[in-house]
């Protein structure tokens, strides 16, 4: 068995922009497994946010046995994004290498089109309201907040798309008096998730906090952290594999969110559609998903993801 794994640079068709920053590229490791007939590929986007980097993954790639299997990976890599890309290239090997797909291989139900929502990227006030109601026919929209004009921003966006179902992610970017002045603005914009208003150290905090929308974790699940640690001011969690460090861990963390009684989102960084595929099996059992990084690189991997009319489907051929 042979591992390979590159750096590669992937341009956004348009700037990406959330409360940490704006992107015009992001950086995402992608790695290939052969057995010599048959490849696995599998790829992944290091989260800046928990010091991780596509330097610090293919250091760690290199501490790989030569030999090694999906089943001892968890206890040779820690979880982030190394993990994650291999995990991903070892199901895709494995898929091709038995002509088996990768959702019986892991035991799971052939998955099917899942309604998933558009983000809005946080920019000017007039651009993000201008974007909102181009795509305002679709049934739900996720609008990055944790700007200077919030309040304005999320009343245009109401009134720009009455039909379509709010979620706001705010990447950590408000304070605990920003949260408790914008609770009201949110309710009267019938907003139906908030995502991550607080920075994570503040969880202990926003217990305290009436909110009657409810409240989504991101940030506040940091890789390698169980499901039973976060805060049950939370009502949902968000799991990315980037995170997680891949899919067979991710598939677990569902379930462990699942009995514990959260409702579950599928997320992603900004990558390709091969970045994707493995979260569409885990989205087939998501509540909310959240999987439109594809649509913003400017050159994606083929065949690709579809989303036409706010449904997301996977072709034949991209992966496992």
């Amino acid at each position: 068995m042979k591992l390979t794994s590159e750096i590669l640079t992937v341009r956004l068709s348009q700037p990406f922009g959330i409360s940490r920053g704006v992107k015009t590229a992001a950086e995402v490791l992608r790695v290939r497994i052969t057995d010599g007939e048959n490849t696995g590929l599998g790829e992944a986007v290091p989260y800046a946010r928990y010091q991780d980097s596509c330097e610090i993954a293919l250091s760690q790639i290199t501490t790989l046995p030569r030999e090694f299997t999906r089943a001892n990976l968890m206890n040779l890599l820690p979880a982030g994004s190394a993990r994650n890309a291999v995990d991903a290239a070892l199901i895709d090997l494995q898929s091709n290498r038995t002509g088996v797909a990768a959702w019986e291989l892991l035991g799971l139900p052939e998955p099917k089109p899942v309604s998933m929502c558009f983000t809005i990227s946080l920019q000017s006030t007039e651009a993000m309201i201008a974007e909102t109601a181009k795509n305002s026919h679709l049934p739900v929209l996720k609008i990055k907040l944790g700007g200077s004009d919030d309040k304005r921003v999320i009343l245009g966006i109401a009134k720009a798309a009455p039909g379509a179902k709010l979620i706001v992610d705010v990447n950590e970017g408000w304070s605990l008096e920003d949260l408790q002045d914008m609770i009201p603005v949110l309710v009267d914009s019938g907003v139906q998730l908030l995502e991550q208003p607080l920075p994570a150290h503040l969880d202990s905090q926003i217990a305290s906090i009436d909110c009657p929308i409810p409240l989504c974790a991101d940030e506040s699940i940091s890789p390698g952290m169980k499901i039973s640690e976060v805060s049950r001011a939370y009502s949902f969690v968000n799991l990315k594999l980037d995170k997680s460090g891949g899919l067979s861990n991710a598939l677990t963390q569902l379930s462990e969110a699942r009995g514990l009684g959260f409702g579950v989102m599928v997320g992603c960084m900004v990558g390709t559609s091969l970045a994707m595929a493995p979260g569409f099996l885990l989205a087939q059992q998501a509540d909310f998903v959240d999987l439109d990084g594809f649509l913003y690189v400017a050159k994606d991997f083929q065949p690709s993801m579809k989303f036409q009319d706010g449904i997301l489907s996977a072709p034949l051929g991209l992966w496992g």
